[in-house]
């Protein structure tokens, strides 16, 4: 039997070298890849924010800023803190309202019965301020001195928002609005004059009227 040779010093020496320095670089390695891959995330992170910040530029560099119009929630067409002074003179005419809600849901003109398709709403009888219940466009404004003037806005998710009665039109037709911003001053009008100085809010899905009390905890 041949009987193998011990290894040199020399030959220990080499192995051992070969050894000593292998498992260092390869935790470098491992170390440049992960320094590397959160560099990256980080650089995506910044670039994915500031597409977010600026949708798009139009002329002349202007930069487009979309707004969280999807995501909002109606709020009350008037300054939060007058709540506590708010009436609701004449309610939505709900079909499944008890007697004295749909009772006072509806309105007499020229001797006939019409029911309410929004809630009429009045603060000590005095003007106030009318602000827009959610973003959106300005679809339609409408000048009549006996109906009362009428502002409507078009929201996403199919919703509108209707105000009449409204006096000092501040928006345009076609105009972008932002949630709260003022877009007139509530006043009387001929057509309702036992409401006085009101505000006639009415909400539509789909194009048809719904009770803003079921978005509104007036």
């Amino acid at each position: 039997m041949r009987e193998e040779k011990p290894k040199s010093p020399s030959q220990k020496n080499k192995n051992a070298r070969k050894t000593s320095w292998f498992w260092p670089v390869v935790y470098s390695g491992i170390a440049i890849l992960f320094v590397g891959m959160i560099w990256g995330y980080n650089a995506f992170l910044k670039e994915d924010s500031t597409d977010l910040a600026n949708t798009g530029k139009g002329k002349g560099n202007e930069v487009i800023v979309q707004t969280n119009a999807s995501s909002e929630v109606l709020k009350y067409p008037f300054k939060e803190a007058l709540l506590d002074k708010v009436s609701i003179l004449q309610e939505y005419y709900d079909t499944e309202a008890n007697d004295e809600t749909r009772e006072n849901a509806l309105l007499v003109f020229d001797q006939t019965y019409i029911t309410n398709t929004g809630v009429s709403i009045s603060v000590d009888g005095k003007p106030f301020e009318i602000l827009a219940a959610m973003s959106g466009k300005v679809t339609d404004i409408v000048n009549d001195p006996f109906m009362g003037n009428e502002v409507t806005i078009n929201h996403a998710n199919g919703l509108k928002t209707i105000y009449r009665s409204v006096a000092e039109i501040l928006v345009k037709k076609d105009e972008q609005v932002t949630q709260g911003q003022a877009i007139g001053t509530s006043t009387d009008n001929e057509w309702n004059p036992t409401a006085g100085i009101h505000l006639h809010f009415e909400v539509q899905k789909d194009d048809v009227a719904v009770n803003p009390r079921s978005y509104l905890g007036f």
